[in-house]
């Protein structure tokens, strides 16, 4: 069994085309669509302020999860807003801002009331420091007031089955993640009919072998691919654009592992299902698209409203994996909150594993 699995992944290092272009295609999609939760909004600002002191506003301002302001000269921050590469531009002074802009954008609003609340504060400061009889002391105790606030604040929400929380890169991410993993596991297992058709296992029966160290082999070898690019993934996101996974990162490698086992399964099924390659080849990406559909990949399956595309999301092994990862990251569910999807999997694991290994053994290739 150790020899199968090593075998397939020289095979794998040897040709890794398709793995590395389903990956890199999986990353594209999710990075584009959820390209506004990935990236901070550029603000172009110049300032007549000495160097130091625009590097120091500019450092404060750049302190929020949501811009990114970028000190550049006058001529080049009017010519960019006014040809549309930017949504607005600021000149920054000492104590007030001018913004300038060519049309209300969606995030034009908040672009000022966040600039001006920087403001607010900072004259605040200065009028504190310009008051006291001690400047430097005044200066040491709000800098302390910054570091060690007096009140400790939490936000909490109140949500009930009606009411659901999006994340629009999480829901790219896993989405797609889930969605071409799909593709690499189903298109390694295939290999076993490709196998039997050869005549290769038919020469490994009558080696030291047997057929449940065959089938086992072949099953963790794709198990592994699908789980590898899965986490590659998810660690290019996390550590490459910064995705924020609510703290549960590692939780999420633990909980795609019985999405993957059902979905080695699946791909076992339609093997014993399929006359030929051609066929399998044909009916992966029907299945693949409708599960990502129906199942909340491409979409979250909270919009829909059809009870009958709900009922059918039920026998979806996507639904419940997205489940899962929204789950632990987004809601903050623990381990014991999703035994539920967990055993789901698990039972569509045992199902179809077992009828498609049933079918692939009656059937003579």
């Amino acid at each position: 069994m150790r020899g199968i699995i090593w075998g397939k992944f020289r095979l794998l290092l040897r040709k890794p085309g398709g793995f590395i272009a389903t990956t890199i295609i999986c990353i594209a999609f999710a990075y584009l669509l959820g390209k506004s939760s990935f990236t901070k909004v550029e603000i172009p600002v110049y300032s007549s302020l000495p160097e130091e002191e625009v590097s120091v506003i500019v450092g404060e301002l750049n302190k929020g999860d949501s811009f990114e302001f970028v000190i550049s000269d006058e001529e080049e921050v009017k010519n960019k807003v006014a040809a549309g590469g930017a949504e607005a531009g600021i000149s920054l002074d000492a104590e007030s801002f001018t913004i300038y802009q060519v049309g209300n954008t969606e995030n034009f609003h908040m672009i000022n009331q966040y600039v001006e609340r920087y403001y607010l504060t900072r004259l605040q400061e200065k009028s504190i420091i310009d008051h006291a009889i001690d400047s430097t002391k005044a200066i040491e105790k709000i800098k302390g007031m910054k570091e060690n606030h007096l009140f400790q604040l939490s936000v909490a929400s109140f949500s009930d089955e009606d009411q659901w929380v999006y994340d629009p890169g999480l829901q790219s991410l896993f989405g797609f993640a889930l969605f071409f993993s799909i593709y690499t596991v189903a298109f390694n297992v295939v290999e076993i009919l490709r196998e039997k058709q050869l005549g290769i296992w038919d020469r490994l029966i009558l080696s030291s072998t047997s057929k449940i160290e065959m089938y086992v082999g072949n099953l963790l070898y794709s198990f592994f691919i699908g789980y590898i690019q899965i986490a590659l993934i998810f660690v290019i996101f996390k550590y490459g654009a910064g995705v924020d996974f609510y703290g549960s990162f590692g939780k999420t490698l633990i909980l795609i592992i019985p999405y993957l086992f059902s979905i080695v399964a699946l791909s076992i099924f339609l093997t014993g299902v399929v006359k030929t390659i051609g066929q399998f080849n044909a009916f992966v990406p029907l299945i693949s698209v409708s599960f990502a559909m129906l199942g909340g990949a491409y979409w979250p399956i909270e919009i829909i409203t059809s009870d009958t595309l709900l009922t059918i999301s039920k026998v979806i092994p996507i639904t419940y994996g997205m489940e899962l990862l929204k789950g632990a990251t987004i809601s903050g569910l623990s381990y014991s909150e999703l035994l539920f999807p967990i055993s789901i999997l698990i039972l569509m694991s045992v199902v179809l594993m077992g009828i498609g290994i049933r079918l692939m053994e009656r059937r003579h290739v």
